[in-house]
């Protein structure tokens, strides 16, 4: 396949409440006297007051937690206010110490994560992005119909990484009309088999092995992408069938990881 295929491909793809009855009282003639009425309202009015203060602690309660499936608490609503006053304490808080983990779970540098792998290097391309390649890769350029083609040929095994822009609307349109296309489409191409297939929402992929007249039976891995700017670009690697399929997947996978184009912020 050379460059970007055209666009247009169509998208495959019940009793109710009853309280019980009072039970039967006797009556009586005797009536208790007027201090132990008294007693009995004020003890009913402080379990009242315990009852409603009860019941006003789990209503603020529900209203600041979470009520998700995460473990972060829910927002406040708005002019509820809780006062939570705890026991004074008669001997101070000594103050926070740091600890030999505090230092070893900080976060990286910027300038460590973004360092190339061993074995690679990171190159600023001149069609317009940066990527990480194997060390000792040549690069050469050849014009597509629509877009730029670059490849980064390995010096000894076979192996080869080819990136181009596309046009289609989605990476998965563009992969699949490049595969099936009746007149160019890799599908056409002799021995060709479908190792395995996948796709997502901003990315497709197709691993495939195919019989080169020149080279012998290869294999490739055909990933397209919608980059950090919106562009959707493609990286292929193919390599020889006899190499372990984790030698052609290893230099894609550092490709597609820190693959930018120039001017954006890439993380």
């Amino acid at each position: 396949m050379s460059g970007a295929v055209p666009s247009g491909y169509p998208d495959p793809s019940g009793a109710g409440y009853a309280p019980h009855a009072a039970p039967p009282y006797t009556t009586s003639a005797y009536t208790p006297p007027a201090p132990r009425r008294h007693v009995g309202r004020l003890l009913a009015a402080a379990v009242l007051t315990v009852v409603v203060g009860v019941g006003a602690g789990a209503g603020t309660w529900y209203l600041i937690r979470g009520h998700g499936t995460g473990t972060g608490a829910g927002p406040v609503a708005s002019g509820a206010g809780v006062s939570v006053s705890a026991p004074a304490s008669t001997t101070p808080s000594p103050p926070a110490q740091s600890t030999p983990s505090d230092t070893a779970t900080a976060t990286p540098s910027a300038s460590l994560l973004n360092s190339p792998s061993a074995g690679y290097r990171r190159t600023s391309d001149p069609v317009g992005y940066s990527i990480d390649v194997p060390q000792g890769w040549s690069r050469r350029e050849e014009q597509g119909k629509l877009a730029p083609i670059v490849y980064y040929d390995s010096p000894s095994d076979g192996r080869q990484l080819q990136i181009f822009e596309v046009t289609e609307s989605t990476p998965y349109d563009s992969l699949t009309l490049a595969e099936t296309d009746p007149g160019y489409g890799f599908a056409q191409q002799p021995g060709f088999q479908v190792v395995e297939r996948d796709h997502g929402d901003t990315w497709a992929e197709l691993s495939y092995r195919y019989d080169d007249k020149e080279k012998g039976t290869r294999q490739v891995i055909d990933h397209r992408f919608e980059a950090a700017d919106g562009t959707l670009y493609a990286i292929r690697s193919s390599g020889p069938a006899s190499l372990d399929p984790e030698q052609v997947r290893a230099p894609l996978r550092m490709a597609i990881r820190y693959f930018c184009p120039t001017g954006t912020e890439c993380t």
